[in-house]
C-alpha cells in the first residue's frame, strides 16, 4: 500500500513539475513574440550612418 501511495505522489509531483514547465515556456514564447514584433534594435548604433 505504502508502494502505491508513494507512486501516486512522485506522479502527482512529476504532473505539477511538468505543468510549472509547460507554463513557463508559454511564458517565454509569448515575451520572445513581442519583443522581437519591435524589429529588434529600432536606433541605430554609435559610430554608423542611416545616410547613404
Amino acid at each position: 500500500m505504502k508502494k502505491i501511495l508513494g507512486l501516486a505522489t512522485l506522479a502527482g509531483a512529476g504532473y505539477a513539475v511538468w505543468t510549472k514547465v509547460k507554463a513557463d515556456r508559454e511564458e517565454r514564447e509569448l515575451w520572445a513574440e513581442v519583443t522581437d514584433s519591435f524589429g529588434g534594435n529600432t536606433f541605430p548604433e554609435t559610430g554608423t550612418s542611416t545616410t547613404a
